[in-house]
């Protein structure tokens, strides 16, 4: 179900859209949000008990300080890239949805690590510590990538794509997937999508341009030592490489 102007007014007991300061559609049913690009003065929405899977028309609701997701059908946590960007955002309920998953404490983290401004998660008060505990315990989240969508607006590709693969071995792969908070990779899809593509279409450079994303983020994480090591190892793989950036003969990379 779509979020319509006649709903809004209704709920917001407003004559016109742009007005609206407080939002009530709980338990509405709603899965396209799109409307919500036209509420820049909006700052309480509850949304709770919907099917809601995408947060990206959220991220024009620059005054936006409380926001109630609870029970929708995030997926990802990669969506909470799209509130990055809303400064007053301070109350976030995000529990019982699929992308909280089963470890209590590593999905506080990474929300906290996300969002490090937010004062309430989940109807639980954010203390200094647990923000402090947040940046070296939290996952790093990727933004999703923009895709095409359709008529609602509302649906962007997912950002847990086997596109994003760094071309190194199954279990380097997988540690970094890890950490991006990503589900690790069987043997099998590995395999199929360990070597870089270029179909000729612009594919190969739109994957390498994710990798390289992928792999700036996490050297932010990394101390001196880590550093010299990608250093070293960047420098090794460049020996191997020639001009056009293709392995030299007897130096094809391992699948």
């Amino acid at each position: 179900m779509k979020l319509t102007r006649k709903l809004v007014l209704s709920r917001a007991k407003a004559s016109e859209i742009e007005s609206v300061r407080k939002l009530n559609c709980w338990g509405s049913r709603l899965s396209d949000i799109a409307l919500c690009r036209e509420m820049p003065n909006i700052e309480v929405i509850t949304l709770s008990v919907n099917q809601i899977a995408s947060l990206q028309p959220l991220s024009q609701c620059q005054n936006l300080t409380e926001l109630y997701l609870r029970k929708n059908n995030i997926q990802s946590m990669h969506e909470l890239c799209h509130l990055q960007g809303l400064p007053c955002l301070r109350v976030l309920w995000l529990a019982e949805n699929p992308c909280c998953g089963p470890d209590p404490r590593k999905y506080r983290m990474t929300v906290l690590r996300a969002l490090p401004s937010l004062q309430k998660l989940d109807n639980q008060t954010v203390t200094e510590e647990e923000l402090a505990q947040a940046k070296e315990e939290g996952g790093l989240l990727l933004p999703p990538p923009s895709a095409s969508t359709g008529n609602d607006g509302c649906h962007p590709a997912p950002a847990d794509t086997d596109s994003d693969l760094l071309s190194f071995s199954m279990e380097e792969t997988n540690k970094i997937r890890e950490q991006l908070g990503m589900k690790p990779l069987s043997r099998n899809k590995f395999s199929s999508f360990s070597s870089p593509r270029e179909t000729g279409d612009g594919t190969w450079k739109k994957e390498g341009d994710n990798i390289l994303s992928a792999i700036l983020l996490l050297l932010q994480e990394l101390d001196r030592d880590g550093l010299q090591a990608v250093h070293q190892t960047a420098g090794d793989m460049l020996k191997v490489l020639q001009p056009n950036g293709l392995p030299e003969e007897g130096h094809e990379e391992e699948a």
